[in-house]
């Protein structure tokens, strides 16, 4: 018998009302109240009549005053496991995001964080992370000689903010063995000096990956959980209860989940482990391989990357970059990882297992190889609603899209390069005239399909209104307009950022959008992005994250 003290009580645990709710529901696009019980939405409309239906004796009445509820964010691509390393290594972002403008700025925040890092005392290795050369003033990726300066005693890695290059002083170089009669690889470069066989340090593309686990230090347990609890703040901070980690190593495949049982996880992480360096491991046949999660994480399915970035100019065209890297010949189009070939077997795998496949993808040219593969995986394996995912798509082209539209290609669109490197793209990368349609999210929603948006962390700081903000404006950072035809407007980047990533992740049914039955993953804001001046979009705060119902961040603000 159930006794008076612990008997259900009636009504909903907690009302919202008191300010504009943006519901992410065409049905219904706004409400004057939500009510949420047990971390479900059960009630979403008119205030009297929600608060007639659900208000109880122990119902929480929540006052908006005038702020803006909103669905949870969803970050549609991110690094979830490589932010929580950026929050323990040398911060090398240019402005507005750091300091460094120069090279000498970089060796300078090296020396800093050697003289104070615990990691570096613990470990013995120096990582700096999120150098971009198009923003330094010697408008050139340092060389081993730049960071033999700061120590030959020290390895040293840095890496540059695509993700897709580092450079390693001398010292760093020897430990991971790369010497002038090591090769580069298929699908990278080891980077030369003048005599053509010294290496200068830079590692591109599979170059650099190969050598990645072996700078990462060896983390204690402890060390690990702070790192990833590190990286969850900053995103719930944001607004964001879901979130990606793309392209997951083994060892992040392995520590997850022990986390996840110890109640770390606060926030929805869905993985996509390296297809490529997992292979056909158990673990993707495992549990945790689900449309539903184990806690707070799941395995959403596997990624591979079909070539580099842009701003990186590594990433695939079918026409020369506007201006070659120093050492290319004038008809440099990028370096592709695979072949169809090669590429084949492992889009069959994908397919053949019913897992969603997510293709890392920046040039055209690396879009007609996926829509190749996928074409003939289709044709052979089935899988229909396989919602495999073109992730960043930059240089998309419009002739493509009938094809993605045919195939159920998914496009998660990278917009923030529209600030971050639109110039760039325009001056050096593409040029005026290609530059200009980057991140086409207008031709996609123009075709009928859905797309998200996404920050791609730690390329670029999850700053949720300013990846908004980036979708809407399109201004580069020396203001000019890049693309007004691509521009998105604030509901459709919310959509963006909420309903059509769910979807992306088969998740429409539970998230993404205000409505009955749904889970209560909101948050609220400190200004409708509606009605806000479209040139202040990344100025609203997030002032409060909900999860399931409960919140888990509450920002501190002035009396």
């Amino acid at each position: 018998m159930t006794s008076a003290a612990t008997a259900p009580q009636p009504g909903a645990d907690t009302i919202y009302f008191g300010g504009p709710i943006i519901t992410i529901n065409q049905a219904s696009p706004s409400a004057e109240a939500v009510a949420i019980k047990d971390g479900k939405i059960v009630a979403v409309g008119a205030r009297a009549s929600v608060f007639a239906a659900e208000k109880g004796s122990a119902t929480t009445l929540y006052d908006l005053k005038g702020r803006t509820l909103i669905p949870g964010f969803v970050d549609a691509h991110s690094h979830f496991t490589d932010v929580s390393l950026q929050a323990v290594t040398a911060n090398l972002l240019s402005p507005p995001d750091g300091p460094v403008k120069t090279i000498p700025d970089m060796q300078a925040v090296l020396r800093g964080f050697i003289s104070t890092s615990p990691m570096v005392k613990a470990h013995g290795v120096v990582i700096g992370m999120n150098l971009d050369d198009s923003q330094l003033e010697e408008r050139r990726f340092p060389t081993r000689h730049d960071l033999d300066a700061v120590s030959t005693e020290l390895p040293i890695f840095v890496t540059h903010q695509s993700g897709h290059l580092a450079v390693l002083n001398s010292r760093a170089l020897a430990m991971v063995g790369i010497t002038a009669d090591t090769p580069s690889p298929a699908g990278g470069a080891i980077e030369r000096e003048a005599d053509g066989r010294t290496p200068d340090g830079v590692l591109k593309e599979t170059a650099f990956f190969a050598i990645m686990p072996k700078m990462v230090p060896a983390f204690t347990p402890g060390e690990y959980r702070q790192n990833i609890e590190a990286a969850q703040r900053i995103y719930i901070e944001n607004g964001f209860t879901t979130v990606q980690d793309g392209k997951t190593s083994a060892a992040n495949v392995a520590a997850l989940p022990v986390l996840n049982a110890e109640g770390v996880l606060k926030i929805d992480i869905v993985a996509y482990p390296d297809l490529v360096a997992v292979g056909d491991a158990p673990v993707l046949d495992g549990p945790l391989m689900s449309r539903e999660y184990t806690g707070h994480l799941r395995i959403g399915g596997v990624k591979v990357t079909l070539d580099g970035s842009p701003q990186g100019k590594t990433a695939w065209f079918t026409e020369p970059y506007f201006k070659a890297p120093d050492g290319e010949e004038v008809d440099y189009a990028g370096l592709p990882a695979f072949t169809d070939e090669t590429l084949q077997p492992l889009v069959d795998m994908a397919y053949t297992n019913h897992w969603q496949l997510l293709a890392h993808i920046n040039g055209d040219a690396a879009i007609d190889q996926l829509i190749r593969v996928v074409s003939k995986a289709q044709s052979c394996h089935g899988y229909p609603d396989s919602r495999t995912v073109m992730v960043h798509g930059q240089f998309l082209r419009a002739d493509q899209i009938p094809a993605l539209k045919t195939l159920g290609i998914f496009p998660a669109l990278f917009p923030m390069h529209t600030f971050y490197w639109g110039d760039w793209h325009r001056q050096s990368v593409a040029g005026p005239e290609r530059a200009e349609n980057i991140s086409p999210t207008g031709w996609v929603l123009q075709s009928g399909l859905m797309t998200s948006i996404h920050s791609d962390a730690p390329v670029v700081f999850p700053n949720s209104m300013v990846l908004i903000s980036t979708a809407v404006n399109r201004t580069t950072r020396s203001g000019y307009v890049l693309g007004p035809a691509q521009r998105l407007t604030p509901l459709q980047a919310l959509y963006a950022m909420t309903l059509w990533p769910a979807y992306q992740h088969f998740e429409e049914g539970s998230k993404g959008s205000i409505e009955v039955g749904k889970r209560a993953d909101l948050l609220i804001l400190s200004a409708n992005p509606l009605t806000a001046p479209v040139r202040t979009l990344d100025q609203i705060k997030v002032d409060e994250t909900i999860k399931d119902g409960i919140s888990i961040y509450q920002r501190e603000r002035a009396p």
